[in-house]
């Protein structure tokens, strides 16, 4: 009891305790839980000192409160053990915690905690040291910031400043200053980026205080932004400042340049002659094209400088100050503008002027040559000599026509020269009058002497032809009445021929005989009335008249006598021939053979045909002979005689030989036929039967049926010609029956060949069948005998195997040789089928019988199986052979390994070790047993073969004897070990061992061949019989000892079930045929004895297997080398293999052993631990089998990796030893060969790269893997990385040698070309020639400065090339820099010399070259002084009395200019003699000085005579140019004097307005002219006051001025009188026509007897008559003016109303206008436009205040007289557009397309023109004449819509054409022009005329022309 209570405190206390611990575990799970919780939150303070604080707390945490709660963590567990212990001691069941509170659940709890409370330490401490560099980097970036801020500021007012200066240095200086600046701001961009990242990095890393940093980051931003702007501005201001002064400094260059041009411009220089004009306008067109040069660069200037003038916002100057030089420069630039086009135009002009007077003298000479030429000229005295004059005139005229053009062109040249008034006129208009003059006087001779020598031509060449043409017709008279017509056919024919000739020229002449009169008609008359000509004539005409009828009569005659001899040779040709045959015939005899007659019938066949010929000739002399006959030759009789016999004989002879040979022909023909045909068919027989002898093979017989079916088909050819043959044979027979049995014979003969070849050919296809069957027969038998050889010899082979496999593969060989021996059985079958056919058909065999050939087959065919079947048995005796060599093998090496190890075992020494290793002795004893069945086994095998008979039975005892020598030597071992261990041989042996055989047993095996099976069974049963007694022994022990047999004996009956052998031999088709039966399967049992129970697996067998297996798999040898790791990892992969193709079998056995298993039976308890055992074996020979190959596969990839390690460090080894080399080359070939074999060495290493890479690929690869080595692998991987880099460094030292070796030999090449080089040049730089002469010096110079630029540029390059060479040498650390700087200062100071002494030979030959120059100017001055001095005597000779003063003038200006010229050259000599004498002395300084005073003394010399010139030249040129003065002032007032009053007479007002303008003109120049005279004859006076020689002309000419003078102020004054009476007369008949004009438009009204039949028509023509007496009332007054008196009231001075002759005038007068008919469209009077009034001129004298105005009209005295015919002084020309539309009436043109064409109105024509120098030339336009446009009708063309600004015109003879303007302007203007040629026409101002155009609505034209061309044409009539 009182353990009872003891127990149940006991209980109650482990019941507390355990409700303790489990609030205790739960109370710290929930506090570690929560703890886990707060220190795995990662989120802390944004600052450092909150960071710290957190770190505090954790520490404060690490250090207190887990310690107490790890002190808690402890209790629990002893509170665990404590309650465990109790419960223990109790024996109850101990505590199992609830679930989560086990210690194992508390201490994953606190390893959670722990690593939590680690990673939280780690974070803080992480994040502790990011806020400490947080604020490192605050602290930075505060004093970054303020240092930027404050050089931003500073540099912001630096920049803002504008003080830039007001002229181009300033701001220049200013731009460099701003630069320096912006490099400054530029560079200090990186540290504003500095501070800027500072800032960022600070925002990534999330710091605390991040909006200051922010905003301060931002500040310098921005501050650093507007720097950079201010900048950018400022540096825009400074641009435009310093474009702004640079165009300024622009605009000064172009004003100082155009002041400079200026200068040039305003010079007065002319020109004195046409040269100097020529060479001041070329230099002046130099000048503008300078000037348009500038031009444009002023303007760009200009557009340039106003753009800073219109910029807004800063403006770098004030806009006014710009646009002030703007204007300045742009008025220079006009001001010179201006002056070059007035210096030009004066230059033209006087150009112009010079050429003019150049060209008329020119005109003038030529004029006075031609004319002496043609008066020396006579007219010729014959033919010759008048046709060579006629070709020189000719010759003559074309270079008058072109002078005449020319002439032409000068002349309107001078015209316009005096039009402008620019220069004197008197000269010109004299110039041009007296060339006039000459050249028509030059023309009048010409034409003169043209019209003499065509005379003369005419004259002669009628002569000429007359007497050549009389000639010719008297020879031709000879001709044609010859007698002689011919003797034969061939000479008549040749007269005939001859005669048509001259009869065709007769012919001819007939035109030239005509002619003769018509060239009479032409001659002049003194030559055409000479009475010799005409006789002449008369003669000509007659004797071609009897020349022409002599040569007809002639021809008529020779043609009858070339047909009557003709006739007679054909007659004659016809005779012969008609002999010939006649002759031929009577001796022919007819042939009777063939071939002869067939030679007859040919030639009488040619004989036909030459009858044919023939008879077309007989009929061609009939037709002759009627000719003749019916002509009435006077031989007629002879002709027909001679036809009449022609064609007796021709008809007789035709007769004759037509006589019949058809019939023999076609006799013989036949016979042929029938002989050919016999041929033919015999040949084709005898054919066929030689085809039935050939054909021994098949290709025979093949070729025997193609010629027989080429024979059947000429046979169906040959088949109808029989048949024609036959027809045709009767046939001759029926025609010659006398022949007919000759005929029809040979045809029977060809009749039994034909039926021979049929049946032949029919025998032969009957025979061909055989003869292909049997050949085919021979074919397959003759393919198959060579196929039995073939095989013959494989089957005979006597190669005998040496191995097993080789055994094995001529096994399957044979096999394969048996089945092809079964395909070709059934070939043999079909050949003896084949060879029973033709046996049958007792075909013939061409060389061997049929039975023999069978024969010979079937004894091959049994040869060959028999050989079959020896060569297999050898093969299987063979193949046994080695299967049992193999057993002995692998006994010997069990044996072997028994006695290894039993040699090698140990006794234990404890009971644990004893007990083990008896254990595995039974293992072992198992094996071993089985080893020795396994060479029982053998044993017996060998003993079964030497009973058989074998035939390697001696190589078999042999093999016996060493296995039963060796199993002897190892038997007594392993009794002995186990004796000595204790336990009896028994059970566990043959347990192994009949597991083992129930696994052969039940192993099929079925890849093994039968004959191994059988002899594997043998020895197993063999096996069996020995160790059945073994198994009785053991079961005898087992029951003594308490034991019981049933494993064993269930083992041995599952072998005896498992092996169920059942052998069978039979024969199959091959003779060997080996069938096994199987049983249920391997390692089955049996549960009791009787042949009822249920087979058992035993998984024994598998077991043995897989233990067997198992070492294999668990040996730990990885190869040491990768040779061997292959062979492991090869045995490996083996192993695995084998695994997997046993792993079916092994899960079939686990199954069915866990079947047999789950059964409840004794026996199931050990198949249940084999069962266990088996699957453990199992899954561990699967796993150690995976492990060892990944194993092995580490291991191939180290030894890999280290075998391409040993590789590569080989290569780097070999390599560094080559790079070592100390081989630098001998001279730079060797080394640049060294360096390029380095090179390819570098590019290998750098290739080699790849190969290094991969191995530290592999490397890498090893240590990702974790190999144990990796560290080994590591440190090799280093190793050789560090031989690749030392070998590169090699590499790259070797490089640098050999490119530095290669550097200085290149550079001693090169200094060594340059020493000599320079050596070459120093030769030539050291010449001490100086030259003889100036021109030799010069060359020498010349020569010296090419080699001076050539040797420097050259040479400077060199030596820049080499010193660059040198330097980049040195400063690249040569080993021979030593070496190399002196070569440099050698080669340099060598170049200074050469230089030096360049430059001392230059200074000489500049030395020489001034003095030879000096020498040479003084002698070419003294030349052109000596030249002036003879030309001044000619100059002064040029005065003669035709001379003009210009002339004189303009030599002596030429002459001066020349002077002038050498006054420079004079001055240049003294200052180079000055120079000169400065460095020269002695001998040098005395010729200089020599040299000059001879120019000078010559120079003195030629500046007197040129004075002395020049008075002489001026008083004659003042004479000449008064003589010259008072001639043209005096031409100029007799032309004055013939216009005045010249002019046509006036019609109307306008006319006299126009005629009182051009005297108004008249005496505008009379008054400019009153200068010139009063200069002319002030130059009189000072000449005769001078004395001069022509004192008397000079007066003479003053008094002929002064009086020209008065005459023509006195006719002016008269002729102007005159005028104005006109105009007071032609505006009253003007005012009065107005006034009649109403008049006449208003009597229809007052006449008009309509008084209105309505109201309204009454008020209508009340209001009507009211507006007429107003109108009435108004014209009042007019007609009271009208009745004024004019001023003219003299009736002696009233002048008609057509107008009249101005005083001393003569004019027409024109009847009294007829009265007209008034009409109805004529306009209105009031309608009308008012004349313009014109102011009379006032005379000097009149005009006073007391005259009384005279009045401008009068009373009518009478009616109107008519008006005027016009006048036509409008002219207008321009370009228009024509197109010609109708030639007339409804005619259209035939050219209708638009020309442009120059258009000229002009006397009231419009002219067309080509272009604007027709009317020049005055050739219009296609020749045609100028348009008159009086009755012409315009108007706009408003229907053609084509083309703008068109009008048309169409004139009184029905043309009209369509005239398009260029504009409206254009339009406008030719209107004006043609309305102001019809106001001419009627009185009314063309203005007037296109004023009513525009208004009137007719349109512009249609107004102009309609109006008057219209309307007053049919007023006026």
């Amino acid at each position: 009891m009182v353990a009872q209570g003891a127990a149940r405190c006991t209980h109650k206390l482990c019941i507390a305790i355990i409700e303790r611990y489990e609030a205790l575990a739960a109370e710290l799970l929930a506090w570690v839980q929560h703890t886990v919780t707060i220190i795995s939150n990662q989120k802390f303070a944004n600052s450092l000192t909150g960071v710290q604080q957190q770190l505090q707390a954790f520490t404060a945490f690490c250090t207190l409160e887990k310690p107490v709660k790890f002190q808690e963590k402890g209790n629990l567990e002893v509170l665990l053990f404590t309650i465990q212990s109790k419960l223990r001691a109790t024996n109850r069941k101990l505590y199992v915690p609830s679930e989560g509170k086990s210690i194992s659940d508390i201490n994953k709890a606190w390893s959670c905690l722990e690593k939590a409370e680690h990673e939280r330490e780690v974070s803080l401490r992480n994040e502790l040291i990011r806020q400490e560099k947080l604020e490192l980097l605050a602290q930075r970036f505060d004093h970054k910031a303020a240092m930027r801020e404050t050089w931003l500021n500073e540099n912001q007012r630096l920049v803002s400043q504008d003080n830039f200066g007001y002229d181009l240095p300033a701001v220049e200086a200013a731009m460099k200053k701003h630069e320096a600046i912006e490099a400054d701001i530029s560079s200090y961009q990186e540290r504003i980026q500095v501070v800027v990242e500072l800032a960022l990095e600070m925002e990534s890393e999330g710091y605390y205080d991040t909006k200051r940093i922010s905003a301060q980051k931002d500040n310098i931003l921005r501050q650093w932004g507007l720097l950079t702007e201010l900048v950018r501005a400022r540096r825009a201001r400074l641009e435009q400042n310093l474009a702004l002064q640079k165009i300024f400094q622009e605009m000064v260059y172009m004003i100082d340049w155009m002041e400079e041009m200026q200068v040039l411009l305003v010079s007065k220089d002319l020109g004195k002659h046409l040269l100097e004009v020529e060479d001041l306008l070329q230099k002046h067109g130099l000048l503008e094209a300078d000037i348009s040069a500038q031009t444009e660069r002023v303007q760009a200037l200009n557009a340039a400088a106003l753009k800073f003038s219109e910029l807004e916002g800063y403006q770098p100057c004030d806009p006014q100050i710009i646009c002030n030089r703007v204007n300045h420069v742009q008025t220079c630039l006009e001001e010179l503008g201006e002056m070059a086009a007035k210096r030009r135009k004066e230059l033209e002009d006087s150009r112009q002027l010079w050429a003019f007077f150049q060209e008329m003298e020119e005109a003038e000479a030529w004029i006075r040559e031609k004319e002496q030429i043609l008066a020396a000229k006579t007219c010729g005295r014959d033919l010759s000599s008048v046709l060579t004059l006629t070709t020189k005139h000719k010759s003559m005229l074309g270079e008058l026509g072109s002078r005449r053009a020319l002439l032409h062109q000068t002349m309107k040249r001078g015209e316009q020269i005096l039009a402008k008034k620019r220069f004197s006129p008197g000269g010109i208009q004299e110039k041009i009058r007296e060339v006039r003059l000459r050249w028509k006087k030059l023309e009048e001779v010409t034409g003169l002497h043209q019209q003499r020598l065509q005379e003369a031509l005419n004259f002669f060449q009628f002569s000429a032809e007359t007497d050549d043409l009389v000639a010719w017709l008297q020879d031709t008279y000879r001709i044609v009445s010859s007698d002689d017509f011919g003797h034969d056919d061939y000479s008549t024919q040749a007269l005939l021929r001859k005669h048509r000739a001259v009869v065709e020229e007769v012919e001819k002449h007939r035109a030239a005989v005509v002619a003769l009169r018509k060239q009479l008609a032409l001659l002049a008359p003194e030559h055409r009335q000479g009475v010799d000509v005409q006789i002449r004539v008369v003669e000509v005409e007659q004797l071609y008249g009897e020349v022409a009828e002599v040569a007809v009569l002639r021809q008529q005659w020779l043609q009858d006598a070339l047909a009557v001899y003709r006739m007679f040779s054909e007659v004659h040709a016809c005779e012969v021939w008609v002999d010939e045959k006649e002759q031929w015939l009577e001796r022919m005899e007819v042939p009777e053979e063939l071939d002869e007659v067939e030679v007859v019938q040919h030639r009488f066949e040619s004989l036909d045909q030459e009858m044919n010929s023939v008879m077309g000739r007989i009929l061609d002399v009939n037709q002759v002979v009627q000719q003749l006959v019916e002509g009435g030759h006077p031989s007629s009789e002879e002709v027909r005689a001679c036809q009449d016999h022609l064609n007796s004989r021709y008809w007789r002879g035709e007769g004759a030989a037509r006589w019949c040979t058809g019939s023999v022909l076609k006799i013989q023909n036949y016979l042929l036929e029938c002989a050919e045909m016999k041929a033919q068919v015999r040949e084709k027989r005898k054919a066929i039967e030689a085809t039935q002898s050939g054909g021994g093979d098949l290709g025979g017989v093949l070729a025997l049926q193609r010629r027989l079916s080429t024979m059947e088909a000429a046979l169906v050819v040959l088949e109808p010609r029989l048949v024609e043959l036959q027809r045709e044979g009767e046939a001759l027979a029926a025609d010659h029956p006398g022949r007919a049995m000759e005929v029809l014979l040979p045809f029977e003969e060809i009749s039994e060949e034909w039926e021979a070849l049929k049946r032949a050919l029919q025998g032969c296809e009957d025979s061909l069948s055989v003869a292909g069957r049997l050949q085919q027969f021979i074919q397959d038998l003759d393919n198959f005998l060579g196929w039995l050889v073939k095989t013959q010899a494989a089957v005979a082979n006597e190669e005998v195997p040496d191995s097993l496999a080789e055994a094995e593969r001529l096994l399957n060989q044979h096999a394969a040789l048996k089945e092809e021996i079964n395909g070709y059985e059934e070939d043999y079958t079909k050949i003896q089928a084949a060879s029973d056919l033709l046996a049958l058909e007792e075909a013939e065999v061409p060389y061997l019988s049929l039975q023999q050939w069978l024969q010979k087959l079937d004894a091959g065919w049994g040869k060959l199986l028999q050989s079959w079947e020896a060569r297999r048995e050898v093969l299987v005796q063979a193949h046994v052979f080695h299967l049992f060599l193999r057993d002995v093998k692998q006994c010997e090496a069990s044996l072997y390994n028994q006695e290894s190890t039993l040699a090698h075992a140990e006794l234990p020494d404890t009971v644990e070790a004893v007990a083990n290793a008896i254990k595995k002795h039974r293992d072992f004893t198992t094996s071993m047993e089985l080893g020795l069945h396994k060479v029982q086994l053998a044993l017996q095998a060998g003993e079964s073969l030497q009973r058989q008979g074998n035939l390697y039975s001696a190589r078999v005892a042999e093999a016996m004897d060493s296995l039963r020598t060796k199993r002897k030597a190892g038997g007594g071992g392993a009794p002995r070990f186990r004796g000595t261990l204790g336990d009896p041989p028994g059970s566990p042996q043959l347990d192994g061992w009949v597991g083992e055989k129930v696994a052969m047993a039940q192993d099929p095996a079925p890849e093994q061949r039968p004959h191994k099976r059988w002899l594997q069974h043998q020895a197993f049963m063999a096996e069996l019989a020995q160790n059945r007694e073994w198994l009785q022994r053991i079961e005898e022990v087992k029951k003594i000892r308490g034991g019981g047999p049933k494993g064993c004996v269930g083992g041995w009956d599952g072998i005896g079930m498992g092996w169920g052998w059942g052998w069978n031999w039979g024969g199959h088709g091959d003779g060997m045929g080996l069938e096994l039966g199987w049983g249920l399967g391997w390692g089955w049992t049996r549960t009791g004895t009787g042949p009822a129970q249920e087979p058992v697996p035993s998984p024994a067998a598998p077991q043995l297997w897989v233990q067997d297996r198992l070492p294999l798999a668990t040996q730990q040898d990885l190869g040491s080398n990768l040779q061997s790791v292959q062979q492991l990892i090869k045995k490996n992969q083996n192993l695995r293999r084998e695994i997997q193709v046993h792993r079916p079998r092994v899960d079939e056995v686990l199954e069915r052993a866990a079947a047999v298993a789950s059964i409840k039976s004794p026996e199931a308890e050990g198949v249940r631990r084999l069962l266990e055992r088996l699957g453990g074996a199992w899954g561990e020979l699967q796993e150690q089998a995976e492990r060892r190959q990944q194993a092995l596969d580490a291991a191939f990839q180290l030894e890999q990796y280290y075998f391409d390690v040993a590789e590569v460090e080989s290569w780097l080894g070999e390599q560094e030893l080559l790079l070592m080399s100390e081989e630098k080359g001998k001279d730079e070939q060797s080394t640049l060969q060294l360096l390029k074999k380095h090179l390819q060495t570098e590019q290998t290493v750098e290739n080699y790269e790849e190969s290094i890479a991969q191995l530290s690929r592999q490397c890498r690869a090893l240590l990702e893997l974790g190999h144990p080595q990796s560290e080994q692998v590591s440190r090799r991987q280093s190793q050789v990385d560090r031989l690749y880099v030392s070998l590169k460094e090699l590499v790259e030292e070797r490089k640098g040698k050999l490119e530095q070796q290669y550097w200085l030999y290149q550079l001693g090449r090169e200094v060594g070309e340059l020493e000599h080089w320079i050596a070459e040049k120093e030769v030539v730089a050291g010449s001490p020639e100086l030259g003889q002469d100036y021109e030799h010096v010069t060359l020498l110079q010349e020569k010296f400065l090419e080699f001076a630029s050539e040797t420097g540029s050259v040479g400077q390059e060199r030596i820049s090339a080499v010193n660059q060479m040198v330097d980049e040498l040195i400063d690249y650390g040569h080993a021979d820099a030593a070496t190399i700087a002196e070569w440099k200062d050698g080669v340099n100071e060598a170049w200074a010399d050469l230089l030096e002494l360049m430059e001392t030979r230059a200074q000489l030959l500049a030395a020489s070259h001034e003095l030879h120059k000096f020498f040479s100017d003084c002698k070419d001055l003294l030349g052109q002084i000596e030249e002036k001095r003879r030309r001044l005597p000619e100059l002064a000779a040029k005065e003669a009395p035709r001379a003009s003063a210009g002339a004189l003038q303009r030599a002596l200006g030429a002459f001066e200019h020349d002077v002038e010229v050498l006054v420079g050259q004079i001055r240049q000599l003294q200052e180079g003699a000055a120079q000169l004498r400065t460095v020269y002395a002695g001998d040098n300084a005395e010729a200089i000085a020599s040299r000059e005073q001879e120019v000078l003394s010559a120079w003195k010399e030629l500046l007197g005579a040129c004075e002395e010139c020049r008075l002489h030249v001026a008083s004659a040129a003042d004479r000449v140019r008064f003589a010259g003065t008072v001639r043209d002032l005096v031409s100029w007032m007799d032309g004055v004097l013939c216009q005045i009053g010249a002019g046509e007479k006036p019609r109307d007002v306008s006319s006299v307005e126009v005629l009182m303008n051009f005297h108004q003109g008249l005496k505008s120049e009379m008054e400019a002219r009153s200068k010139s005279i009063a200069a002319c004859l002030e130059l009189g006076k000072t000449l005769i006051l001078a004395k001069s020689p022509a004192a008397d002309e000079i007066k003479a000419l003053a008094e002929k001025l002064l009086a020209k003078k008065k005459e023509l102020a006195e006719k002016w004054d008269k002729h102007w009188e005159w005028l104005q009476q006109m105009l007071e007369v032609h505006q009253f008949a003007q005012e009065a026509v107005v006034a009649d004009a109403w008049l006449t438009a208003q009597e229809p009204l007052l006449k008009s007897q309509e008084l209105g039949s309505s109201v309204d028509e009454v008020e209508q023509l009340i209001r009507r008559h009211e507006a007429f007496r107003k109108a009435a009332a108004a014209w009042e007054e007019r007609f009271s003016s009208l009745r004024r008196l004019t001023t003219v009231r003299d009736p002696r001075l009233r002048i008609p109303r057509g107008g009249g002759q101005p005083p001393g005038g003569t004019g027409s007068r024109h009847g009294a206008l007829p009265e007209r008919t008034p009409r109805p469209d004529r306009p209105r009077a009031r309608d009308r436009p008012k004349p313009r009034r014109r102011p009379r001129p006032k005379e000097p004298g009149q005009g006073g205040p007391g005259e009384a105005r005279r009045s401008r009209s009068a009373p009518a005295q009478s009616s109107a007289p008519p008006p005027p015919p016009p006048t036509h002084t409008v002219q207008h020309e321009g370009f228009l557009f024509r197109k010609h539309e109708l030639d007339g009436p409804n005619k259209k043109a035939s050219n209708r397309s638009w020309v442009n064409l120059y258009c000229v109105l002009s006397k009231g024509d419009l002219a067309f023109y080509k272009d604007a120098k027709g009317p020049a030339s005055g050739s219009t336009h296609g020749g045609e004449p100028p348009l008159s446009l009086h009755q012409a009708i315009s108007e706009v063309a408003a229907d053609y819509k084509k083309k703008k600004n068109v009008f048309k015109l169409r004139t009184g003879d029905g043309s009209e054409f369509l005239l398009q303007a260029k504009d409206e302007v254009g339009l406008r203007s030719w209107g004006g022009g043609l309305g102001g040629f019809w106001g001419e026409i009627w009185g009314v101002s063309g203005e007037i005329g296109w004023r009513y155009g525009e208004t009137g609505g007719l349109g512009p034209f249609c107004g102009v022309l309609g109006l008057f061309g219209g309307t007053f044409i049919d007023v006026f009539g």
